[in-house]
């Protein structure tokens, strides 16, 4: 890199992890007016309140903010060079537009990396130990139980329950209604019902109370009724299969993540939607530093009698009407038939477009 290069490149950090820095001031000031009863009520640690939640909770809205934070920093920046007539400067010394963008596209290319990172791996695992915090301190013990369960847990073997209850700490596990049932090809072999199921952690088996099995022949008639009070069984299946626990998807991993959505959809256990969702964003965030830089560049490069004010008005809402557009498309991908992929990089795809345009005609 050249001088310029590297004077470009230190602006836009500096600027980007500046705002940061404030972002996240505020943020953790809100929050904590809002949660501080509760940490009182619940009688939360103070290293527990500092180091487990709010250490944990910084990555968190610094990576969820980073887009609109990248198109802040770049106006902000670029628009005081502009009013300084640095970038005048630098283009009459024969530097074109195109290559002035090249120290932006370094400077989004390292916030992109940052993001993808601590989308994909990092705060994964910090969601696990700031959301077990709010689970135990801040949110109500009681997780939701899945309703009406139909999955295949193996080839030919299908589960069905009505109900499943459970406690966070995994202290209460049980099921009402179950039924499993085994086939060999499109024939009926077994049916096992059972009025209640409870899983014992520590032999890892399921018991099931009031039970009733059938066994067939191959012509489907019944030949052997079995009933019981208790059946111990080693099914093919985990409590957490049952478990809707609160925005599980985003203390995986991406590669926890696609394996599963794998799992998942070979079980044929419910909507993967939101874990797709989860994967496809954290690919595309990264990619709109690219696009929102892209935008800032072209709109605060020019010297404008109106100052600074007039492109961060300008750039926040387009930074909103990113945010709000991927908010909508996602929900339509969840409740609706828009595809997941689709969904998370529509914004991506029209604020693309918008940018080249913009790009376009800045140099004129």
């Amino acid at each position: 890199m050249k001088i310029l290069d590297k004077y470009i490149v230190k602006k836009f950090l500096g600027t980007y992890f500046f705002i940061v820095a404030i972002i996240l001031a505020i943020v953790i000031v809100f929050d904590l007016v809002e949660k501080v009863d509760d940490f009182m009520e619940s009688k939360a640690p103070l290293s527990a309140i500092v180091f487990d939640y709010y250490m944990n909770l910084c990555p968190y809205y610094a990576n969820m903010l980073s887009p609109l934070l990248v198109f802040i920093a770049v106006i902000f920046f670029t628009s005081k060079m502009a009013g300084q007539t640095e970038i005048i400067a630098i283009l009459s010394g024969g530097v074109s537009f195109r290559r002035l963008m090249l120290p932006y596209a370094i400077g989004a290319a390292i916030i992109a990396a940052i993001s993808f990172l601590l989308g994909s791996y990092v705060i994964p695992l910090a969601n696990r130990t700031r959301i077990h915090f709010e689970n135990v301190y801040v949110k109500s013990k009681k997780q939701t139980g899945l309703a009406n369960i139909h999955m295949q847990i193996s080839p030919g073997v299908y589960v069905f329950m009505w109900r499943y209850y459970s406690t966070t700490h995994g202290s209460y596990e049980r099921g009402e209604d179950f039924d499993i049932e085994r086939f060999d090809g499109k024939n009926l072999v077994s049916r096992l019902q059972a009025r209640r199921v409870n899983y014992d952690s520590l032999t890892c088996k399921w018991k099931l109370r009031d039970y009733t099995k059938w066994d067939f022949e191959a012509d489907g008639i019944c030949h052997t009724i079995t009933k019981g009070e208790e059946l111990d069984s080693a099914i093919n299946m985990r409590p957490s299969d049952f478990k809707k626990e609160r925005k599980s998807y985003e203390m995986m991993t991406s590669a926890e993540l696609v394996e599963h959505i794998q799992e998942l959809n070979e079980r044929n256990v419910g909507n993967t939607e939101e874990f797709s969702i989860e994967l496809y964003k954290r690919r595309a965030t990264p990619f709109a530093s690219f696009i929102l830089t892209l935008i800032g560049v072209s709109l605060s490069s020019r010297k404008t009698r109106g100052g600074m004010g007039v492109y961060i008005g300008l750039g926040l809402i387009l930074s909103f009407t990113y945010i709000l557009f991927l908010t909508v498309s996602q929900t339509f991908a969840i409740n609706g038939d828009m595809n997941p992929l689709l969904a998370v990089w529509l914004p991506n795809i029209i604020y693309s477009i918008i940018g080249v345009v913009l790009y376009i005609k800045a140099p004129k």
